[in-house]
């Protein structure tokens, strides 16, 4: 079997199709909830705050020095407000995540417990239960 056929075959399986369509909306999703903190929570937070900038926040190491034109240097910073924001994202993205597994979950048992139906067997019983009956 040739390589592109073999390569065919797997990227035509369902598993690989649905798996490249959740990584395109997962991307997608991953945007909405940035701007979702970035834009509308961590404002308000930082309003109640007294107008703190979470991205803003960092711990300077070492200041940067722009003194000299032709040797500038970087300013080294550990930047926790940005962390912090990644944090949030985070959450809501797993919550989104817990509750779209928590519905799957729902349906999946609703769908085990409905009652199956009876056995070839158990029918073929309850006919003949039937036909003794009627004598």
């Amino acid at each position: 079997m040739s390589m592109f056929k073999e390569f065919k075959e797997f990227a035509m399986r369902g598993n690989v199709i649905d798996l490249a369509v959740g990584v395109v909306i997962g991307g997608a999703f991953g945007k909405i909830v940035t701007s979702l903190v970035d834009q509308i929570i961590m404002p308000p937070i930082g309003y109640l705050t007294g107008g703190i900038d979470f991205s803003a926040m960092k711990w300077v190491l070492k200041p940067a020095d722009n003194s000299d034109p032709a040797h500038k240097v970087a300013e080294v910073a550990i930047q926790y407000g940005a962390f912090i924001n990644v944090l949030i994202q985070f959450v809501i993205i797993a919550f989104a995540i817990f509750l779209v597994v928590k519905g799957i979950n729902k349906l999946t048992r609703r769908q085990e417990a409905a009652p199956a139906g009876p056995t070839p067997s158990e029918a073929l019983l309850t006919e003949i239960r039937d036909l003794l009956k009627q004598k």
